[in-house]
């Protein structure tokens, strides 16, 4: 176990290694759509609360836009450390990185997808849970425990499938198969990607901490740091992630979902 733990950390250094030195030389680029990704997600709260006096069907068109547009970004972002990684040597214009309608419907209809299990994985819990009430433990308890270990199957059925964006930008592929494949390649790097999203967020934590002692100098200062630093190197360390996990993938061209589970 302790020598898994090693590797395991030794996988992360690494990545992370990779992704500052990346970020570091793209910086401003990188910046400049996770950037655009932030005015997106605040302008789109912004807009639905000045609407929503005005019109209801107008406030929703506009969320719906504004969502559309930040999907879009977030796809770009991908397609550009994608060829940053790939070609480091040509220079690429982030208009270029704009994904196709397709890739952007695929994206769409897999998070869809996505939502659906985690849905699913909750009401497995819940249902699993339901006899218990026939065993004359408190509801109280039965309903605690049920939603405890609902969050951590939610939790580890999100880390599992969330590398499915990555499968329709770079291998342009259909929206359940690329839920399919995150599966795959996850198998095994479940305790990787952990450490490696904890190390990411390690600044966030941060923040809350010393915003819940009332620290606000303290809190402000990480906040600016995590925002300007810590985001734009957790999409380059995640992209480089998926790209050394699909390189050390040994399975099927077209992987099940039974056996890539556990």
């Amino acid at each position: 176990m302790i020598e898994f733990l090693k590797e395991s950390t030794f996988a992360v250094n690494e990545v992370i290694s990779k992704a500052w030195t990346v970020t570091k030389r793209n910086y401003f680029s990188i910046a400049t759509l996770c950037f655009l990704m932030f005015i997106t997600s605040n302008a789109s709260g912004l807009m639905a609360f000045f609407l929503k006096d005005v019109s209801k069907g107008l406030s929703i068109l506009m969320a719906f836009i504004f969502v559309m547009f930040y999907f879009t970004i977030n796809l770009s972002l991908f397609r550009y450390i994608f060829h940053l990684l790939d070609d480091e040597e040509h220079d690429v214009s982030i208009v270029s990185t704009i994904p196709t309608r397709k890739q952007i419907i695929r994206f769409l209809v897999a998070t869809l997808y996505f939502m659906l299990c985690i849905i699913g994985v909750y009401s497995l819990v819940a249902l699993v849970a339901f006899p218990l009430i026939y065993t004359g433990i408190k509801m109280e308890i039965i309903t605690n425990v049920a939603i405890s270990v609902g969050v951590i199957a939610i939790f580890i059925t999100w880390i599992r499938i969330s590398f499915f964006p990555f499968f329709i930008i770079d291998k342009d592929l259909p929206p359940f198969l690329s839920i399919k494949f995150s599966l795959a390649i996850t198998k095994g790097n479940f305790t990787k990607i952990f450490l490696l999203l904890l190390v990411l967020l390690s600044f966030h934590l941060l923040y809350l901490f010393f915003s819940y002692i009332h620290w606000p100098v303290v809190s402000f200062f990480i906040n600016i740091l995590s925002s300007f630093i810590i985001v734009p190197l957790s999409s380059v360390a995640l992209t480089i992630a998926y790209r050394k996990m699909m390189s050390e993938y040994k399975g099927d061209a077209e992987p099940d979902i039974i056996h890539n589970i556990v």
